[in-house]
């Protein structure tokens, strides 16, 4: 069976649009809300959906989503909790997932364990930003194995060379960060955004999906313009802690509402 992720790419470009991942962390409030979101998000328009696995020290990750990881990990959020709630999402979602997960992690864990885990828990793919260079091999082919794409980053940086090696190495999609820094919301976009996606066009045919930074409907729209996918994250995460203390199902539905009003936003003239 062909994997989600490929999927959700194919569909979106047969229907003349973007597509559009929106990023929740897993455990925030809690992990039976993060499992109502899913299946939420899904339902309202997400055609791919990254999962942050909370870490103590993140490293490409602005305040915000810091914030949700302090606040899941100090509720006793385990690595074995968040499978078992993928897991039990994927009756009700059929939507890509991937995991974003410090290399940390996977190395405590083991790459083979985490991969088999992360498969069998329904997982599609996993973005590991600290990937140094020289495992990204390895661990791509351990994954790899295992039915999960391996997606890499490529940031405004990456010369040409590495640029290359990295869309060699990623697979399903690059994850094309669209501005150097740490994750969060900005107001605007850098004006030279579309032609370093240009760029990386000329070494790859695979698809570009743009993230950091991308906060409103205007951003995504603009984005799809010249990207196969946008990204949104900080926002998302804000939204849903400015809710945590209300009802469920208030919160559920806010962020439902954020994502069907991002997705609308990613289909082309």
């Amino acid at each position: 069976m062909a994997n989600r992720i490929d999927r959700a790419f194919r569909k979106a470009r047969r229907e003349n649009r973007a597509a559009f991942m929106p990023f929740v962390t897993a455990g925030d409030p809690d992990i039976e809300t993060t499992a109502a979101i899913i299946i939420e998000i899904s339902r309202r328009g997400a055609d791919l959906i990254e999962l942050g696995v909370p870490y103590s020290d993140p490293i490409a990750d602005g305040p915000t989503i810091q914030a949700s990881y302090t606040r899941a990990l100090s509720g006793g959020l385990r690595l074995s909790r968040i499978f078992d709630m993928l897991h039990g999402v994927r009756a009700a979602c059929d939507t890509a997932i991937l995991t974003m997960v410090s290399f940390s992690i996977v190395l405590r864990v083991g790459p083979e364990a985490y991969f088999e885990h992360a498969a069998a828990a329904g997982a599609d793919g996993v973005i590991i930003p600290d990937l140094p260079a020289d495992e990204a091999g390895r661990v791509a082919r351990q994954a790899n194995a295992r039915g999960l794409h391996n997606v890499c980053l490529v940031a405004p940086t990456t010369p040409p060379d590495r640029m290359a090696r990295i869309a060699r190495l990623s697979r399903g999609f690059i994850y094309y960060v669209s501005t150097t820094g740490t994750t969060g919301a900005r107001d605007r976009l850098s004006a030279d955004l579309s032609a370093h996606v240009a760029d990386l066009r000329k070494v790859t045919p695979k698809p570009i999906a743009v993230g950091f930074g991308i906060s409103k409907p205007e951003h995504v729209r603009d984005v799809s313009r010249y990207a196969d996918g946008a990204i949104v994250g900080s926002a998302i995460v804000r939204r849903i802690h400015e809710l945590a203390n209300g009802p469920r199902a208030e919160l559920i539905g806010a962020i439902g509402d954020v994502t069907e009003a991002m997705a609308q936003a990613a289909r082309r003239p």
